[in-house]
């Protein structure tokens, strides 16, 4: 029986062995996520949720991959990496996230 790669909860492409990954607390540790839901992504994904939304906001509005998924400037970022493959990798633009 052949393994199958974890499907991240954010884009919805498959997670083989060799992209780069990592665990998402969906409540941030800092507002008191620790030891609470993680979630396996793409890291490409995980750069960007951290890019755009802050540990509030994280915490407060967009715990679950489907908050993740409908904010439009995620929504976007989805629909421009579902071209890629499972593999894919760049930098986030970073300092685009809201300071408050």
């Amino acid at each position: 029986m052949e393994d199958i790669d974890p499907i991240c909860p954010l884009c919805l492409r498959p997670i083989p062995p060799e992209a780069k990954q990592s665990l998402h607390h969906l409540i941030p540790r800092l507002k008191g996520g620790k030891g609470g839901p993680v979630v396996r992504l793409h890291q490409i994904c995980h750069n960007e949720i951290h890019a755009t939304f802050t540990e509030a906001e994280l915490a407060r509005d967009f715990n679950t991959p489907e908050a993740l998924r409908a904010h439009p400037r995620m929504a976007g970022f989805l629909q421009w990496v579902a071209k890629r493959p499972p593999t894919f990798h760049a930098r986030s633009p970073g300092g685009r996230r809201k300071k408050r």
